[in-house]
């Protein structure tokens, strides 16, 4: 199917849960044709200049794609065989870069890295057998994005008209403590009726307003700036089929109204909160964004909120307070949320207010009836969206009852005393180990299916905070998707509850379930991480912007055993991640540690790792510690250094612009042969991965006597999920 230049295109605008139907009335005022909504999505056909004009001036949409070929697809077979048939030569050439991103499955693929790897591998073939040369892979910034998405049996590959999310706008560098994505914001600001409101005169207030997110927004959205305006990226510049006149057609109308719309903007925009830090972002972001002459910020807690003096007609309050599900754990919340009832209350009469939070009892304690509910989600936190017309008639939030939690459920219970019941006796063997990053919950009862780990941070202030760290399994296809939400939600207050720890030092990772959705949903972006301790050493892990948290809990053992064997060893550690293992065998004693990884992200990590434990590190080949951004197998090609103990924790699959695919089942003698060839005598080989239907290839390995060490390396707490990794010792013969 040729998509470089029909008249009429098909598209697939991917948004929000819960914005669909605001996103095809946005894209209807675009100009888009047979706009209909689909989950976290909307479908519409039109002209490339509706793609266009849906990348440059939707404030909803996520990302924009292109539909190019539609074919059944069984297995990999049949995946790689429907991506050969596609002309790729028409999009782009050997000399640009390109990516490919996979969503959803079918019974015969269940992996995306896999599916994505299938697609990739048949565009690399194709321009090999035609000219022999093949373009490279750029996950970043590529020439082109593919996107592949899996559904009951078919494949749908789409160009990537966006590139990058639309959410970006390219103003926001801080984001606060609980950021909201700008489409997020937009949504709400569209859901509250802010362009009647700012139409009829009035102002906007966001009296906890963070890093000014929905203030830029509304400010944007008033002044008729296109959101993609200031954007020097989108994943069509690179197309084949780019229509360059056209777009800069497009962006000099958007460039006059901007103009027109700023000069005739009013600077009716107030925001306040009482942390300064924050504060600071949202200045900065506001001057990013070219609206700072337009918002007023200013230091000022909730309890002193007043009605600016210069909105004399009434507006609109927004704002996104922190949120909580575990009334009990923090009453602060409520109190906060009751304040700000009665500073609604005595302060905005005749305006209108919105508050999005993730517990209804929150809601009601402003002690105000909203007129309209939306559902919406913050990431993958469900929330409610509440809108409110504030009259003097309704009762004072300070005279309202206080709500106390809701009853825990029969289920809710039962999971609620087994967390209770594990905590009691593994916290005793955490105690005994000196372990402060534990597993205490694995799906035990099927209903409440998620992961459950403790980290212990050791604060800057001198104190000590457990935080949770919850990763939902894929429910059954058979359980309806909101009973599992239901469960979840009922889950993460157990455990709050069980463990004495608040909502907001509860980190959610959700499952969503295929219709093209992602294996997990979107992952938090806030660049926050806490320390935390592992045997007298100390470590940064990432509970939010990651499927990962920095610090494999399964590998204590494998740690403490590289600790063990470290002494007087020259030690090399490939596919590094965060350099943990590095500063177990620099603390037991190494001569000289070697880490090696394909990212730049966790060979910082690593760095910040080391430091924290007064190791010096550094990318380069000089120092004790060393930190080299590299291929594992090309190191050990190109680099004659010998070592006495070498760490081996490869991924599954692996294809990285970087460096060759890699397949652990497929790869992994090879691999382990190369690190046999810079073993001194009498060294060792710690092998582990985490592949379940992982078989060790003994006879390609007859140079080595090899030792299954997985039992002894399953650490106590995950011992109800003994395959959790597999390890093996291996010694040159």
């Amino acid at each position: 199917m040729n998509a470089a230049d029909p008249a009429t295109r098909k598209f697939f605008a991917t948004c929000p849960k819960g914005l669909e139907y605001l996103l095809v009335d946005e894209l209807k005022a675009l100009g888009a044709g047979d706009a209909h909504e689909a989950l976290a999505g909307v479908h519409f056909g039109g002209s490339l200049d509706a793609g266009y004009r849906a990348c440059l001036w939707s404030r909803l949409a996520s990302r924009v794609l292109m539909p190019i070929a539609e074919f059944a697809a069984a297995d990999g077979d049949a995946l790689y065989r429907g991506a050969l048939d596609v002309d790729w030569s028409e999009h782009f050439g050997t000399s640009d870069t390109f990516a490919v991103d996979a969503v959803g499955s079918t019974q015969g693929i269940t992996h995306t890295q896999f599916a994505a790897l299938r697609v990739k591998d048949a565009i690399v073939d194709q321009f090999r057998e035609r000219g022999g040369v093949r373009p490279s892979v750029d996950t970043e910034r590529p020439s082109l994005r593919v996107n592949l998405v899996l559904r009951k049996g078919q494949a749908i590959l789409s160009i990537d008209l966006a590139g990058t999310p639309l959410h970006q706008r390219g103003y926001r560098l801080g984001k606060g403590l609980a950021p909201l994505k700008e489409n997020l914001a937009a949504g709400m600001l569209l859901r509250a009726g802010w362009p009647a409101t700012y139409a009829a005169g009035g102002g906007l207030v966001d009296p906890m307003c963070g890093s000014g997110t929905l203030l830029i927004e509304a400010a944007l959205m008033a002044a008729d700036i296109a959101p993609g305006l200031r954007r020097d990226y989108f994943g069509f510049l690179g197309w084949r089929g780019h229509d360059a006149a056209l777009w800069k057609t497009l962006r000099d109308e958007a460039q006059a109204r901007a103009l027109a719309g700023a000069q005739a903007l009013r600077p009716v925009f107030f925001g306040f909160d009482r942390d300064a830090n924050v504060l600071r972002e949202a200045v900065h972001n506001a001057q990013y964004a070219q609206m700072s002459g337009f918002i007023h910020l200013a230091r000022q807690s909730l309890e002193h909120l007043h009605r600016p003096q210069e909105l004399s007609m009434p507006g609109l309050v927004i704002c996104n307070p922190p949120y909580g599900e575990r009334m009990g754990a923090d009453a602060g919340l409520v109190d906060l949320y009751r304040l700000l009832g009665t500073k609604l209350k005595a302060e905005f009469p005749g305006w209108r207010a919105s508050v999005i939070t993730s517990d209804e009892n929150l809601a009601r304690a402003i002690g105000l009836r909203a007129e309209k509910k939306y559902q919406l989600y913050n990431g993958a936190l469900e929330c409610v969206f509440l809108n409110f017309a504030i009259q003097s008639s309704l009762p004072a939030a300070a005279d309202a009852p206080k709500p106390g939690p809701k009853p825990l459920s029969a289920g809710a219970q039962m999971v609620k005393n087994r967390i209770e019941k594990n905590h009691r006796h593994l916290r005793r063997i955490a105690a005994r180990e000196g372990v402060e990053c534990w597993r205490v919950y694995d799906a035990d009862l099927p209903e409440y299916a998620a992961a459950i780990d403790i980290y212990r941070e050791h604060g800057r202030d001198g104190v000590a905070r457990d935080w949770l760290h919850i990763q939902e399994y894929a429910a059954p296809a058979s359980i309806d998707e909101s009973l599992a939400r239901a469960r979840l939600r009922e889950l993460v207050r157990a455990a709050g509850e069980a463990l004495d720890v608040p909502r907001e030092r509860v980190a959610l990772k959700q499952r969503r379930r295929g219709k093209g959705g992602e294996k997990y949903g979107n992952l938090d972006h806030r660049g926050e991480f806490i320390e935390v301790g592992e045997g007298g050493l100390r470590f940064l892990v990432n509970l939010w912007d990651y499927l990962d948290t920095g610090l494999f809990l399964d590998h204590r053992p494998l740690r403490a055993r590289v600790r063990e064997l470290a002494r007087g060893r020259r030690f090399l550690n490939l596919f590094c991640y965060t350099g943990s293992v590095s500063v177990h065998a620099a603390a037991g004693g190494a001569i000289e540690t070697t880490s090696v990884d394909l990212s730049q992200t966790y060979l910082e990590w690593a760095t910040r790792n080391l430091a924290l434990n007064d190791f010096g590190g550094g990318t380069g080949h000089g120092g004790r510690h060393k930190l080299v951004r590299a291929d594992a197998a090309t190191y050990l090609q190109q680099h004659s250094a010998m070592y006495d103990l070498i760490f081996v924790d490869p991924p599954t699959f692996s294809n990285s612009k970087s460096a060759a695919d890699f397949d652990v089942q497929r790869d992994h003698a090879q691999l382990l042969r190369l690190c046999g060839e810079r073993l001194l005598p009498g060294g060792i080989i710690l092998f582990s991965n985490n592949y379940r239907r992982f078989k060790l290839d003994e006879a390609a390995l007859s140079g080595f006597d090899i030792r299954d060490i997985g039992a002894a390396t399953i650490p106590f707490d995950f011992e109800r999920n003994p395959r959790i990794h597999q390890a093996w010792e291996l010694q040159k013969k």
